[in-house]
């Protein structure tokens, strides 16, 4: 999902760019990652691969811990041998959500999930190694064409008429993959090294975003109902605890980059003519 945005991003600005599936490097395994550098000698590597799925990292975090902790440190060691730039993206989980401001990248992390645990962990290979050149980007609630995300989890539901339930008490920033993977390659261009934090600007609540997703998209009479987070896991005890509050703080990058980032709701609207010029019925 975000590589195709990478792609899309690079081409107007004529980057030659190497896409390279899970298939041809499982970067979990370090021989994959080791093969890889030595085949393409890249001076730039953007690590688009993790494990999100938040909930099965918590039955199963040592899946998680292989791509997002084991496989981070592949990449680190082999990005420190060909002295290449390493980008890598973490994300909002990483904070445990109790401040009700925006958290800096300074900020003091404290995860309470297993997926949290892992990025953050993630984070850590990379800066506690001996890579030289590596920039991490956290951000949030991501969605974009061409993979599974919140909205189409949404418009799949609905165009199925199930009752939908979301949570209406966290809070964060959604995040359109072409928008995040064009604020990446600004920050590139000027040099930028160590923890960024990149967002849509503007917060919401996922009940509010679904909310807003059937408004753009045009489909009415949803049965959509709001419920807490607590009788979300009082019905769902395996689920993992989301932070309640989520909001990065992305004006450092802002100030690099020159611009401000775009606004969600103006963000979810190019998404829907991405998605509708790409399959005339609208679904992906």
């Amino acid at each position: 999902m975000l590589g195709r945005a990478f792609e899309q991003c690079a081409r107007p600005r004529r980057l030659p760019m190497r896409l390279i599936s899970r298939a041809d490097c499982d970067i979990s395994t370090e021989r994959d990652v080791r093969l890889m550098f030595d085949r393409y000698l890249p001076s730039l590597v953007i690590n688009c691969a993790a494990f999100t799925n938040v909930d099965q990292s918590e039955s199963d975090p040592a899946k998680a811990d292989a791509t997002n902790v084991l496989g981070i440190g592949h990449l680190a060691r082999s990005a420190q041998k060909h002295d290449a730039l390493l980008v890598h993206f973490s994300t909002d989980y990483v904070f445990d959500g109790t401040h009700r401001r925006a958290q800096k990248p300074d900020d003091e992390t404290g995860p309470r999930s297993a997926y949290g645990r892992s990025k953050l962990a993630g984070e850590r290979a990379m800066q506690e190694g001996t890579l030289k050149h590596w920039l991490i980007i956290r951000t949030s609630w991501l969605y974009g064409p061409k993979g599974p995300n919140f909205v189409q989890t949404m418009l799949n539901a609905a165009r199925a008429g199930k009752p939908i339930t979301v949570v209406d008490d966290q809070i964060g920033s959604p995040t359109f993959t072409h928008d995040l993977a064009g604020l990446t390659l600004d920050l590139i261009d000027r040099g930028a090294t160590g923890i960024y934090h990149a967002t849509n600007s503007g917060q919401t609540t996922w009940f509010e975003f679904a909310k807003a997703i059937f408004e753009e998209f045009e489909i009415p009479n949803v049965d959509l109902k709001p419920i807490s987070s607590a009788k979300w896991r009082e019905l769902k005890p395996a689920s993992a605890i989301r932070p309640a509050y989520s909001v990065l703080d992305c004006r450092e990058t802002e100030k690099l980059i020159g611009r401000s980032m775009p606004d969600w709701r103006e963000a979810l609207h190019r998404y829907r003519r991405a998605i509708e010029e790409s399959e005339p019925d609208g679904r992906r």
